[in-house]
């Protein structure tokens, strides 16, 4: 079995800090994902922007941590967003019910 990847690019602006992911989000990358975004709370942006668009798998692992870094942005008035959430996740998190429980900016027009 190959050991799953996660790859994670960080830009900085004033307002944002975008980390733009790529591969799986599961037992075995949460870990790495939770050091960057902590990394980024030492001196938090008003805002944190997942870029979901290049995420292919995420299990209940990664699921819960998304859900524990929304909630440690929060509490340092950060705001933890997703964006370009793919279809299969976007199930998964109402499957879950944890859809309400993060921020989903997809860009798509208003219908």
């Amino acid at each position: 079995m190959d050991r799953a990847e996660l790859s994670i690019t960080l830009h900085r602006t004033g307002d944002e800090a975008v980390l733009r992911l790529a591969g799986e989000i599961d037992m075995l990358t949460a870990a790495q994902l939770s050091t960057v975004v902590n990394e980024v709370l030492t001196d938090p942006p008003p805002r944190i922007v997942l870029d979901l668009g290049g995420v292919t798998f995420c299990d209940s692992q990664g699921l819960g941590t998304l859900v524990v870094l929304s909630r440690k942005a929060s509490h340092a008035q950060s705001l933890l967003v997703l964006t370009h959430v793919g279809d299969f996740l976007l199930r998964v998190l109402d499957i879950t019910g944890l859809r309400s429980a993060l921020m989903i900016r997809n860009d798509q027009p208003a219908s």
